[in-house]
């Protein structure tokens, strides 16, 4: 009985892997085809998903990096209301409910990403001076500088170390905002969830934002998907 438990595991693990291994194989294609093409498709790429309103529109923390260096603002919509989507938001991070992006290369990178597909109910207590880590610790991590549930998520860049914010307004040296805001529309029924960074750097960091731009971009639209898609299954394992 043992042994046909073991022979049933064998299978479930091999999809497992295959799967793991297909989503860092896209992921990777990805960020290949955006590096390559980033001097065309910045424009494209920073505005993913949005409307030129959208764009333009004021979104809560824009004051903490007033003249930033690099700007992105990308929306996807969501089939449910802000309070199916906010769980979804409030739970990420690393050693939480994950980033839900390409873990498989999160992972090749040491970060220790383990993606949820379920809500977690201890990790629902996101709070101001919270650390959202995009990794194990001593990896980049933001800050909670404010939060309204069900419709607003501001975080900026915190030191690693002591996981201090920097200096707001960030107006010399660097500092990069991540900005969330849930938008009913349909009556209610549905929502728009836009994400915008806000970056400021120094001149001589000008080359290295230029390629994590293009990454960072891969990896948040497969975010903002990977939400989609858990909202809308209900909590049940997106498709891969």
């Amino acid at each position: 009985m043992h042994a046909n438990h073991l022979g049933r595991d064998v299978p479930v693990r091999i999809d497992r892997d295959a799967r793991l291994l297909w989503d860092a194989v896209r992921g990777a294609a990805a960020i290949a085809y955006t590096l390559v093409g980033s001097p065309w498709l910045r424009e494209r790429y920073n505005r993913w998903g949005v409307s030129q309103q959208e764009w333009l529109d004021a979104m809560p923390g824009d004051e903490l990096v007033p003249t930033p260096v690099l700007v992105s603002t990308r929306a996807v919509t969501i089939g449910a209301p802000p309070d199916a989507v906010w769980p979804w938001l409030a739970q990420v991070g690393q050693g939480r409910g994950g980033l839900y992006s390409y873990d498989a290369l999160e992972n090749l990178l040491g970060l220790d990403i383990h993606s949820a597909d379920t809500l977690l109910p201890e990790d629902q207590r996101l709070t101001r001076g919270d650390l959202v880590r995009l990794g194990k610790p001593g990896s980049p991590c933001f800050f909670v500088v404010s939060l309204d549930e069900g419709r607003s998520l501001v975080l900026i860049g915190a030191d690693p170390a002591t996981g201090e914010p920097v200096p707001t307004p960030v107006r010399d040296g660097a500092g990069a905002t991540w900005q969330w805001v849930l938008r009913p529309i349909r009556g209610g029924a549905a929502t728009r969830l836009i994400s915008r960074q806000r970056n400021a750097h120094p001149p001589q960091q000008r080359t290295m934002w230029r390629l994590v731009e293009p990454i960072g971009f891969v990896m948040e639209r497969r975010m903002l998907l990977g939400i989609k898609e858990r909202v809308e299954r209900g909590g049940m394992p997106p498709c891969s």
